[in-house]
This record gives C-alpha cells, structure tokens and sequence, in this order.
C-alpha cells in the first residue's frame, strides 16, 4: 500500500536544500514511491541529468533520492527553448499510476540485472 503523500513529499523536498528545478509540471506518487523503496533498500539508479541548477532529466529518481536519503550521480545536459522551469511547490504530484504492470516488471527487471540482484528480491522490495 503506498503512504506517500503529495503533502508528504513537499514536506520532505522542502526540509532539504534543494540545488536543482524542476522542468517538470507533474510527476507520478506511484513511481516515486517505488523507486524510492528500492533506493532505500540500496538498488542503484542510472545518474540524472542536469543543465545548470535545472533537471533535465530523472525527475522522479531525484525526488525518490531525497525521500530515500540517497545521492544520486550527476551528468551534464542541455536544454532546449521549450525547457520551462518551475518551483518544487508547484509541481503536482498525482495520485495516477503512468505504468502498467508490464512496464513496472520490466523496469524490475532492467534494475535486477543493473543491481545484479534477483527478480524476486527487487519484487519483494517494492511490495
């Protein structure tokens, strides 16, 4: 069961100095609270991608990041003329699943083999 809260993560985003903003108007609850149980259990994560202090790319790894306590790895980036900026505070996190479950157990998968952990473990992490 997911007990992670837009009021939760803005709680959490906001006790941390952030460096980075976000290019993103809305991110899913769902994938972050996956990711960040895996982060939390130690699985690694492809680095983020940046522009300056906006991110490019890895919103959804960044938030888990700091929900999780982890520090994510940084790679330089471009943005483009249509990049909008926007505060943390008026991102909306929804409540919306954007991945069906053959996505999710693929992505399982892809994170077990980077991991080098099994299928079933990095299953039981997210449950």
């Amino acid at each position: 069961m997911i007990d992670l809260t837009k009021a939760s993560i803005m709680q959490a985003l906001e006790a941390n100095n952030l460096e980075l903003f976000s290019t993103h108007k809305k991110l899913s609850i769902p994938i972050i609270y996956r990711m960040s149980r895996k982060m939390k259990a130690g699985v690694r994560f492809d680095d983020i991608k940046v522009c300056e202090n906006l991110l490019i790319d890895g919103h959804h790894r960044y938030v888990s990041s700091i929900l999780a306590g982890k520090t994510l790895g940084r790679v330089k980036s471009s943005k483009t003329s249509a990049t909008r900026v926007w505060q943390w505070s008026e991102v909306n996190f929804v409540k919306e699943e954007w991945d069906t479950p053959e996505k999710i157990y693929s992505l399982n998968e892809d994170d077990a083999e980077f991991n080098n952990i099994s299928l079933e473990k990095l299953i039981e992490i997210t449950s």
